[in-house]
């Protein structure tokens, strides 16, 4: 379904439901961060929603009952799974009594969803703006967005249009929660975030197996040796998305990223400038960029592996090779330090000493966090000196450190793709990142080249 269709489908949805419902909805009030730090069933049960972005969201709950005839007033976020999962706008009730007797009346508008979603899919839609077919011609392919015509730019990298989305086409693999969801919310991280506090600690049963959460991580690896194997001068930044979601695909995974928060590819490339969450287009790599993949497959065992290289392509300059070796070395030297008793926040100061070293700077609005079971969760892993951050590393802790460092200034600006994070002065910037396991004398990283449990720095192996 196009944007506009979705657009479409959730006023109308919401007009009907304030029309046949007589709906006395509380005014929302969202306020959204972006950060790296990013299932409900359908019994007629209210959820508790803790409905924000990556890191932090603010929502008003005051006002009455959405329940017909019902003048309480609402106090917590109880809204119906049903349409969290179909990505509508949450109504709240006072409580489930009240929400059980107008069920029958309520569900409407989820067939009502279900029914537009569906003839979206099979109309002819008008060209977006933002995608077209891959048999387009070059100069079509490598025409501006529609949101980049008027967009001021930090640096000289310029979007094209993208690909159509692809698809899961192997039957085995399991999809997370928000693989479907209308607005590739995961409900199972809006939950965690609700109630959950701690840093959950891995067993042997989770770590090995059939599918476990070391499983993923070799599946990343993996995949993202096949992407970094693709990148090369002419080839586009799509062609290396294919790569991967072909891979994930062979090996029952799926992409991790894509329809995250409804991220549209399969593997975020980040090109010169661009810090991090770089969309794939029909852009062809040149001569002298640097190219940071970052791959996460999830497998069929429900564990998420994550991991991301910069790779030197073609003759790339002093200056290039530095900052892509700064950004290593200042991974090497926070994984160093993991072992159970130091603070997370510790990790920062060793990143910013390599990087200061070496005249870089280190960004500071995304971080490392916890994975496994779920993309994001706790611990927050900020990369700068004198963070926050809190926390005590534990044998069984699982997280991903990834700094990403700059030729320039730390500050950041986001495209108006909602997604593409490039540095403010428009100089380059580089990253490498790995998922660690703490074990009981230090770290083992899970997503480690083969033969290579130490982090060692080899310019040969990032040379495409």
């Amino acid at each position: 379904m196009d944007n506009r269709a979705k657009v479409l489908a959730v006023v109308c949805c919401v007009m009907q439901l304030l029309l046949n419902l007589s709906l006395k909805t509380s005014s929302s009030n969202y306020s959204w961060s972006r950060s790296v730090c990013g299932r409900s069933n359908h019994r007629k049960t209210l959820v508790t929603t803790n409905y924000h972005n990556y890191t932090t969201g603010t929502m008003s709950t005051s006002g009455a009952c959405a329940s017909p005839n019902c003048s309480n007033t609402v106090s917590k976020r109880l809204a119906c799974p049903k349409c969290l999962q179909l990505g509508l706008p949450p109504v709240y009730y006072c409580g489930q009594e009240c929400f059980k007797a107008n069920y029958a009346q309520h569900k409407s508008i989820h067939a009502l969803a279900q029914q537009m979603g569906s003839a979206a899919k099979h109309r002819k839609t008008p060209p977006d703006g933002i995608t077209c077919p891959l048999d387009s011609d070059p100069q079509t392919k490598l025409s501006l967005p529609a949101w980049a015509h008027n967009y001021t730019f930090t640096g000289p990298l310029r979007p094209t249009l993208l690909s159509p989305p692809r698809t899961i086409t192997n039957p085995k693999v399991r999809k997370p929660d928000y693989a479907t969801h209308f607005s590739g919310i995961s409900e199972s991280e809006q939950r965690d975030r609700a109630s959950n506090s701690n840093i959950r600690v891995y067993g042997p049963d989770e770590l090995d197996g059939e599918c476990n959460l070391r499983y993923a991580c070799q599946m990343g690896r993996e995949v993202l040796d096949l992407g970094g194997k693709a990148a090369r001068v002419g080839v586009t930044t799509d062609e290396i998305d294919r790569v991967i979601h072909e891979a994930c695909m062979e090996r029952d995974c799926y992409p991790s990223p894509l329809n995250y928060y409804n991220f549209p590819k399969s593997v975020c490339t980040s090109v010169n400038e661009v810090i991090c969450h770089g969309i794939p287009d029909y852009r062809e790599i040149q001569d002298g960029d640097i190219v940071n993949i970052d791959v996460t497959t999830y497998s069929r065992g429900g564990y998420h592996g994550d991991l991301n290289e910069t790779f030197c392509v073609g003759n790339v300059d002093a200056d290039g090779r530095r900052v892509v070796e700064t950004a290593f070395r200042c991974l090497a030297a926070a994984l160093e330090m993991v072992k159970p008793g130091t603070l997370y926040r510790d990790l920062g100061t060793a990143i910013h000493r390599v990087a200061a070293e070496n005249k870089c700077s280190v960004v500071r609005t995304y971080c490392g966090h916890g994975i496994g079971s779920l993309f994001h969760t706790a611990p927050n892993v900020p990369h700068y000196h004198k963070n926050k951050a809190k926390g005590v590393m534990k044998e069984g802790h699982v997280f991903t450190v990834e700094p990403m460092i700059n030729l320039g200034t730390y500050n950041d600006v986001t495209w108006d793709d909602n997604w593409t994070a490039v540095t403010a002065d428009g100089k380059r910037s580089a990253q490498f990142e790995h998922t660690v396991l703490v074990t009981k004398s230090g770290c083992e990283i899970l997503t480690a080249r083969d033969n290579e449990p130490v982090m060692k720095w080899n310019p040969d192996l990032i040379q495409r």
